[in-house]
């Protein structure tokens, strides 16, 4: 009785801060498998419209065509059986916005045997884990954490500072909405914020108690 011939996969996992260069990495890989003769595919979030809708872009310009998905799972049947068969290679972009990430890639190497290569934030603007990008990482043959330049004083970044107000985790944008900053400088900017914070709350709290001394002016 013969066995039954199955190949295992590979994932890779490509991690930093904004403007690390994570995307630039996965498409060089990327580029690199189709170079070697092996079938590709490259996925990211529908969410991410930046720069273009089905392509994967880099903040420099390079891109890839790609699948634009709500869902990972969703990838298999729209790709169609017959060509997922047949794929050697799975790029996917800015896997911080697929909640069904580490699903996806247990099944694509460990069972249907593909090559995964991630690419994503590893935390948000408040250095906390970001979506499913870090759950991933015990099922990883290689994890490479990139870091950019800080904007303030060109020492290496770790993390990314936002530069708006907004608190909700999921503000897709660029350079007019994130920067890349060291620890010492992030550090400076919360303590700054904090800071800020307190200076306008406690001119509202005079503000208030002024009206109420004097009462409303008729």
């Amino acid at each position: 009785m013969g066995s039954l011939k199955h190949s295992i996969g590979e994932v890779h996992v490509i991690v930093g801060p904004m403007f690390a260069g994570k995307t630039t990495a996965l498409l060089r890989r990327i580029k690199s498998e189709v170079d070697n003769g092996r079938n590709v595919a490259m996925l990211k979030s529908s969410k991410d419209t930046r720069y273009a809708i089905d392509s994967v872009v880099s903040h420099d310009g390079i891109k890839f065509p790609c699948w634009a998905l709500p869902d990972l799972m969703l990838f298999k049947q729209k790709f169609g059986l017959e060509a997922y068969q047949k794929l050697d290679v799975i790029g996917i972009d800015e896997a911080q916005f697929f909640e069904d990430l580490y699903d996806f890639c247990c099944n694509a190497a460990d069972i249907d045997g593909k090559t995964v290569i991630v690419a994503g934030l590893d935390g948000d603007y408040l250095r906390r884990s970001f979506g499913s990008v870090l759950h991933i990482v015990p099922l990883a043959d290689t994890v490479t954490k990139l870091t950019a330049r800080c904007e303030v004083c060109g020492k290496r970044a770790f993390f990314t500072l936002r530069k708006t107000e907004q608190k909700e985790t999921e503000l897709i944008g660029g350079a007019d909405v994130y920067m890349p900053v060291c620890r010492n400088h992030y550090v400076k900017s919360q303590v700054m914020t904090e800071a800020a914070k307190s200076v306008l709350e406690s001119h509202k709290v005079n503000k208030d108690s002024v009206l109420v001394e004097t009462g409303p002016v008729v």
